[in-house]
């Protein structure tokens, strides 16, 4: 049986109010967020889109290999649509069979992992997303989706719906295992980056008593 098609898209649509500063910008190691959610991503497959309403902004540190497609904001909207719509309007260009969604600001996300999820797109039998569970409910921005799913997606966002989780409660999804829940952590805070910072001193410290 052959590995169905995927795509990937990185929503970088997001305001950073909480945290104060453009979130998709902040950086490990010298490597800014985005970059590092599109090298993930990238581990996957080789064809990534961002969605973002600053392609200009985003494009030096995107990877070459990813396509920046820009967000069109809601006629008369005040306020930001939400990641729903982002994701409706990536779909539009996507023409895999299913695609990889994430969002840009986390942190700790596992290529073999995601790679390991991507081999149950296989057995997904009717459903219309693979999605890890929290105690919050669905993480949406991380997870698969068929891409046929932007008709219903449009019927939701036709009817004024912008959450995830109640669109998801009216689809099929497949639950998928989590082994950390650290892959899912998402950084909205600057208490939320501290956070990171220190688990990734805990992760180099331990590597030198090793060495």
């Amino acid at each position: 049986m052959t590995m169905p098609s995927l795509a990937a898209i990185v929503l970088a649509g997001g305001q950073s109010r909480r945290m104060g500063q453009d979130k998709a910008l902040v950086s490990i190691g010298g490597v800014p967020l985005l970059r590092r959610v599109c090298e993930v991503a990238l581990q996957c497959t080789r064809i990534v889109y961002v969605i973002t309403f600053r392609p200009e902004r985003y494009r030096a540190i995107v990877p070459l290999p990813c396509h920046l497609l820009q967000e069109r904001a809601l006629a008369g909207a005040t306020e930001p649509h939400g990641p729903l719509l982002g994701f409706a309007q990536a779909l539009e260009t996507v023409q895999t069979e299913w695609v990889l969604l994430l969002a840009c600001d986390m942190p700790q996300l596992s290529g073999e992992t995601l790679q390991q999820w991507a081999k149950e797109l296989e057995n997904a039998g009717d459903a219309i997303a693979l999605l890890p569970r929290s105690h919050k409910g669905w993480e949406p921005l991380c997870g698969f989706y068929r891409t046929n799913c932007l008709a219903s997606l449009r019927t939701a966002i036709a009817q004024s719906d912008r959450s995830f989780q109640r669109w998801l409660s009216q689809e099929v999804v497949q639950e998928l295992p989590v082994e950390s829940d650290q892959m899912l952590f998402n950084c909205n805070t600057p208490e939320d980056w501290e956070r990171v910072l220190n688990w990734q001193r805990g992760v180099r410290s331990k590597e030198k008593k090793e060495f």
